[in-house]
């Protein structure tokens, strides 16, 4: 079964450190002052080095830089990690999309330079609002100027894949905020939009706050009217929703997460970072330090688990429905050689007759009432197949 033998031609790496927290992020990411960020990156280049002598690597579609904020690189940094990675996946593919995730206010002129001369395409930046006092209000240290001038260098520097991440349901948010946001964001004319509802996560600042009863939330309508406005005023300007978040211009969709989205294999370096290659997942140690220890030794393993195969297939369905073209036959069928009905008929005619999915050409997908429903809809699958086992 390919579930078990892909060879991935994903790569995400790791770079934990940020100028600050963010009130909202329970990432593995640490503040950037003290920290050991050569020392670091020597460790990520030994992890790359074990990690290709165990699963050598074929041609490399899509590399993803996240984290944290790797543009807090400084351009010397940035030009040695470039090098690195292309040393230990340099098989190409002449359509790489090779993303890095950015802060505005983090990427000067020379910066950006040194990323596009290391082979980055396509950035992506951490926007999350064009309201600076909602910026301020959530933890941000950027403000909407530092957004306009981000954009500038990175055109100048020859960037034309372009993204930016925009939250909703932040406190204090009303859907008039989000809608002058909008109009702000896709006055930039960019090719893709991330757009996310805030979720409270433990340990975070958000999530004691909240404990407390101290953090203003949009009531659930207001939520709801903000998803439903996003929605319309993309589509409305011409972008394609091809996952529940996220819109682009034709030939622009994220082709790095739709590797997630479609349960394919991917290399995953870095602190706390995860993995998942030929049907086992695993995840780093997180702390810097610990990391950089570990990789002295071996490979810096937190956990490694064989997927079962019932997992894999609630994986496919779970992730897969999360793109509006949906799920296909034929991919459940070649990830892992049974007909995708056979296993999963009873909770598709279930979610189809509620109208929360219908059938597509070759599949399944969302209808347009289970987008605002999706987490309901993902939830049926987990455990379905044991239970169709019964």
């Amino acid at each position: 079964m390919l579930q078990r033998t892909q060879t991935p031609q994903a790569v995400y790496i790791h770079i934990p450190f940020c100028t600050n927290k963010c009130h909202y992020c329970d990432f593995n990411s640490y503040v950037l002052k003290g920290q050991p960020v050569m020392d670091y990156l020597d460790a990520l280049e030994r992890e790359m080095e074990r990690t290709v002598q165990a699963v050598p690597p074929g041609e490399i579609e899509t590399i993803f830089v996240g984290g944290g904020t790797p543009t807090v690189l400084t351009p010397e940094q940035m030009e040695v990690f470039l090098r690195r990675v292309r040393a230990y996946f340099p098989d190409w593919s002449p359509q790489l999309e090779f993303t890095m995730e950015a802060n505005p206010g983090t990427t000067d002129l020379e910066k950006l330079q040194a990323m596009k001369e290391g082979g980055v395409n396509r950035i992506s930046f951490g926007v999350q609002s064009f309201d600076n006092g909602l910026l301020e209000g959530i933890g941000r240290i950027h403000n909407t100027d530092d957004v306009y001038r981000s954009l500038e260098n990175a055109r100048k520097a020859g960037f034309t894949n372009l993204s930016i991440d925009l939250m909703f349901g932040l406190p204090k948010q009303t859907k008039a905020v989000m809608e002058a946001t909008l109009k702000e964001a896709l006055a930039l004319d960019l090719p893709h939009y991330s757009i996310y509802s805030l979720k409270v996560e433990e340990n975070t600042l958000f999530h004691t706050l909240y404990e407390r009863g101290q953090l203003p939330l949009p009531e659930e309508d207001e939520e709801i009217g903000m998803f439903l406005l996003i929605m319309e005023r993309l589509r409305a300007a011409g972008y394609g929703q091809y996952e529940i978040s996220n819109f682009a211009r034709v030939g622009y969709e994220s082709r790095h997460n739709a590797m997630y989205w479609r349960n394919q294999s991917y290399y995953g370096l870095g602190a706390g970072a995860h993995g998942y290659v030929h049907g086992q997942r695993h995840v780093n140690i997180k702390g810097v330090q610990p990391y950089i220890d570990a990789t002295r030794s071996g490979l810096p393993l937190l956990e490694k688990n064989a997927v079962e195969i019932h997992e894999a297939m609630e994986d496919f369905m779970m992730v897969g429905l999360r793109m509006l073209g949906g799920v296909r036959k034929a991919d459940f069928n070649e990830q892992f050689g049974i007909e995708l009905d056979d296993v999963f008929g009873h909770v598709l005619q279930r979610q189809c007759s509620l109208g929360l999915l219908e059938a597509s050409t070759g599949g399944y997908k969302l209808t347009e009432r289970g987008v605002l429903l999706g987490n309901e809809v993902f939830g049926e699958f987990l455990g379905a197949v044991k239970n169709s086992q019964k």
